[in-house]
């Protein structure tokens, strides 16, 4: 657990000092920092989805379509 919460800060930090660098803002830094491991979670989902339907020789483009 120790490991994941020293990663999540270096992965804060990273994100943080990469959006100052390009914006020049601290708040809009601050919230992309935030907001990014939001959206990566939800992508990861979907990837796992599209992997394991991968795996088993299933279509994955049905994952990707509306309705």
């Amino acid at each position: 657990m120790i490991k994941t919460i020293t990663f999540a800060c270096v992965h804060f930090s990273v994100a943080f000092s990469v959006a100052y660098f390009i914006t020049g803002s601290f708040g809009m830094a601050s919230a992309l920092a935030l907001i990014e491991p939001m959206v990566n979670t939800v992508a990861y989902f979907f990837h796992e989805k599209a992997w394991d339907a991968y795996r088993s020789g299933g279509n994955i483009l049905h994952l990707f379509r509306a309705g």
